[in-house]
């Protein structure tokens, strides 16, 4: 938090001058003859083909010329035709708006009061607003004699329906994952956290894509100085285009060159729910299944949301596995290299006869044998990735299987090197985050150089290199390996360890300081 302290005094300055900035820009308004209006919209446009205008006459002498103009693809058609056009076309088509009922009234505030069956009417004066609501699927009305319009929301495009997750499975828990729709993920949230302190501000980001991007927190929950640095990010965001969650991730993440994420991201609304009931902000994009939640920590990488819907025993045993999974595949290749390379004493006789009659005739050193071999499974298992999905799978494990009998049997590789790719290639699937998984597919290379140059000694310099930089990292101003460093106590009911659900009673102080309550004290449950 003391890094959000240091910004809150730069805040106001920078404010002032990108409000100073936007409102210099001027924005070209609305001509009052409505030919020159569509004239210059499909100049500017490129006459496309997807724009539809819809001109018309309404009023027993024809008195009020009409233009309905919305974007093909992105509206509801039927929408636009039973609740817009019909009721402009019918309900006023004998109407006399010459009459003195209607003298002092224009012709929008006509249209809006008797015609227009719609509850999101927007008032719009000028072009630019004009293009950011018909290209995002709403409709607009402009009249002859007027400079004003009016958007009516008709968004209608097709999109795909809420399935599960593809990529954080769950065995017992809610199947129902996010959708390129921002909506419909505002939505899924909502529908989990029935609060009215569940408050959802959206703002565009991308000169070019005007990109729909929601900040979402509880309120009384949240630490205000953290919505302020989240809204200070995001506003500093200068780009043309966003088109995935990842492009907003990169660019108000604290460790810019750190291998290890501070963005925790997911497609999953149970678990953007119950970081946003902790006191996180999420982060939602239209147009990506991904939501982000800041601020993210260490721990939370290996949490997953299955371990709250099972018992918190079974939940301690699968957490401890995914430590030692990130453990082993993070540093069995290079313990491997050192103990073959440096450290023969420490392995039994017997084992260590074994090992060197597997090597007798592999031409290469122990560290050109595991780079080699993690480097054709990184490529299988990207070729599985990108390949079609029926044959992906066949394809990755079918190559695997027999390149690594053709390398053995060639006297490429060593049996005992298959064994330690293989259990490193399995344990970095354990982990529940994907990116967390890459982090330690790039860190193996460099403590295998470790291993090769130094051996154990090597190995133990890396780990306390990163240690340091975990340390070191920041989280929206949250240390990155709390609650362990710094130690708090109380939070360590849900670090490493999950206590069962009755002992959660607070929410993370390291989080905020507000409503740190969020359980009703109760005592233990009698087991008799």
């Amino acid at each position: 938090m003391k890094r959000i302290r240091q910004l809150g005094e730069r805040r106001k300055k920078r404010t002032s001058n990108e409000q100073t900035r936007y409102t210099s820009e001027s924005s070209t308004p609305f001509h009052t003859s409505l030919e020159q209006n569509i004239n210059e919209i499909k100049k500017t446009l490129g006459d496309s083909s997807d724009l539809v205008v819809r001109e018309f006459k309404a009023g027993t002498n024809e008195s009020m010329h009409i233009a309905v103009l919305y974007t093909d693809g992105l509206a509801d058609k039927t929408l636009v035709q039973d609740f817009i056009i019909e009721p402009l076309m019918l309900d006023i088509r004998n109407t006399d708006l010459t009459s003195k009922a209607f003298t002092n009234r224009s012709s929008l505030e006509i249209l809006k009061t008797f015609s227009i069956a719609s509850g999101e009417v927007t008032p719009i004066g000028d072009f630019d607003t004009f293009y950011q609501y018909v290209l995002s699927g709403d409709t607009a009305i402009l009249i002859d004699g007027d400079t004003e319009g009016v958007a009516i929301d008709s968004k209608g495009w097709e999109d795909r329906g809420v399935n599960e997750p593809t990529s954080q499975t769950v065995i017992r828990g809610p199947k129902d994952g996010f959708t390129e729709t921002l909506r419909t993920n505002t939505a899924l949230i909502r529908r989990k956290i029935k609060d009215p302190n569940l408050w959802i501000e959206t703002k565009q980001i991308g000169t070019k894509t005007h990109t729909d991007v929601s900040i979402i927190y509880l309120n009384g929950v949240v630490d205000p100085k953290l919505v302020v640095e989240v809204r200070e990010r995001l506003s500093r965001i200068d780009i043309d285009g966003i088109l995935e969650s990842m492009n907003i991730e990169e660019l108000i993440q604290d460790g810019t060159y750190s291998p290890f994420p501070t963005i925790f991201n997911s497609e999953r609304p149970d678990t953007v729910a119950a970081g946003i009931l902790e006191g996180r902000i999420a982060i939602v994009i239209d147009g990506t299944p991904f939501a982000l939640l800041v601020p993210a920590l260490f721990v939370q990488f290996f949490q997953s949301s299955e371990d709250y819907y099972q018992r918190f025993d079974e939940g301690i045993l699968i957490r401890l596995l995914r430590y030692l999974s990130f453990f082993l595949a993070l540093l069995t290749p290079s313990a491997y290299i050192a103990v073959t390379t440096f450290h023969q004493e420490m392995l039994p006789t017997p084992l260590l006869i074994s090992l060197a009659a597997q090597r007798e005739g592999i031409p290469f050193p122990a560290l050109i044998e595991a780079v080699l071999m993690e480097l054709t499974f990184e490529i299988l298992r990207e070729a599985g990735v990108r390949m079609p999905r029926a044959v992906g799978s066949a394809i990755s494990i079918v190559g695997a299987l027999v390149l690594g009998q053709a390398a053995v049997e060639a006297g490429i590789v060593s049996n005992a090197m298959v064994i330690v790719v293989s259990i490193t290639a399995i344990s970095s699937f354990v982990m529940p985050a994907f990116n967390m998984s890459i982090s330690v597919r790039i860190l193996r290379f460099p403590f295998m150089i470790l291993a090769a140059t130094f051996g154990l000694f090597g190995i133990i310099l890396g780990l306390i290199g990163m240690v340091l930089h975990l340390c070191s990292l920041r989280s929206f101003g949250v240390p990155y390996m709390s609650p362990m460093a710094p130690l708090i106590m109380k939070d360590q009911k849900d670090g490493i360890f999950r206590a069962p659900l009755w002992a959660l009673r607070s929410r993370p102080t390291f989080l905020s300081e507000n409503s740190t309550r969020n359980q009703t004290p109760s005592p233990k449950p009698d087991t008799k």
